[in-house]
């Protein structure tokens, strides 16, 4: 076997004997092969290799400290074998060929320390650096599969939560024609919030829920407001729904949430244009759809309403 291939054995319980211990100098063995069983992995490799770089290695094999020995004379280094290979390579040639996942980096770096040899640990750790910067997402969006998950992901937040639901499958009747271009706009718009405000708000999907189009606004844990933005059309002859993108509303209850950032360090001017935003929001209750319910603010847009669309003087 040469010394970066290797021959994985399963260990029974030792019978017998116990391993005998034993010193190594390096100028009784120069360039002689020893024969390593590392975690159950079988490895050849010579003196010289372990005691290249100022590691636990050459320290075992230069005189410094007592190795183990099985009664076949192996030496017995109890560590995980998996990775000793590429070590054996880094002690040759100074250099090696990372593992391409993080998680087999992350275990090579754990060996390397092990046996203190700092620069394959420095080698890790600048991989570890750039595939995070390589592959770390800028925002990442929850999507709730179940009540008890919603509630969890609201309740452990520090940071006021923005959720928008939307299932057209919700539907009863036909939509009216600019409904779905509506629910599209809702869509975009919450993306672009989500970027807008990432790293303070908490933004996550609902797509099992009731309604068809409902955003959902919370701080320190309980609901502030709801814009519900469906309502029921009845036309002529058949009822259809109608879904709405109330933009600005959804833009002001997003900087209202804002308010209840943990630590809460607002700025003057978002107060002010919220606090004005909300006086008057409360003297046009009725014309806008407002509503107080538990202190919740539920805002429907249009909830109800109709209209015919025949020309008049028919």
């Amino acid at each position: 076997m040469s010394g970066d291939t290797c021959l994985t054995t399963t260990l029974c319980p030792a019978v017998g004997p116990k391993p005998k211990t034993c010193s190594f100098k390096v100028g009784s063995l120069g360039n002689k092969y020893v024969r390593l069983n590392v975690g159950g992995s079988l490895y050849y490799t010579t003196v010289q290799v372990l005691t290249r770089h100022d590691t636990m290695l050459k320290a075992m094999f230069s005189g410094r400290m007592e190795v183990l020995t099985d009664k076949e004379g192996w030496i017995l280094i109890d560590r995980c074998g998996k990775h000793f290979g590429t070590i054996l390579n880094y002690l040759r040639d100074d250099t090696i060929a990372l593992p391409k996942h993080r998680q087999e980096i992350k275990e090579l770096m754990a060996e390397a320390k092990y046996y203190l040899i700092q620069g394959l640990v420095d080698m890790c750790q600048a991989a570890l650096q750039d595939k995070k910067d390589l592959y770390e997402p800028v925002c990442n969006i929850p999507i709730i599969t179940s009540p008890k998950e919603e509630e969890r992901l609201i309740e452990s937040s520090m940071k006021p939560v923005v959720k928008l639901l939307y299932n057209r499958s919700n539907n009863k009747y036909s939509y009216t024609s600019n409904s779905d271009d509506n629910l599209l706009k809702n869509i975009e718009l919450f993306d672009k919030l989500s970027l807008r405000f990432n790293g303070r708000v908490l933004f996550i999907k609902d797509v099992i829920g009731d309604e068809i189009c409902c955003w959902s606004f919370y701080g320190q844990g309980r609901k502030l407001a709801e814009v519900c933005c469906t309502s029921i059309v009845y036309a002529t002859e058949k009822k259809q729904t109608k879904v709405e993108f109330p933009e600005a509303r959804i833009y002001e209850e997003t900087l209202n949430v804002l308010l209840y950032e943990t630590p809460r360090v607002p700025d003057n001017s978002l107060l002010e244009a919220t606090s004005r935003s909300r006086s008057q929001a409360s003297h046009s209750e009725d014309d806008d759809g407002f509503e107080l319910r538990d202190r919740v603010r539920r805002i429907h847009v249009k909830r109800y309403s109709t209209y015919d669309d025949r020309q008049l003087g028919h």
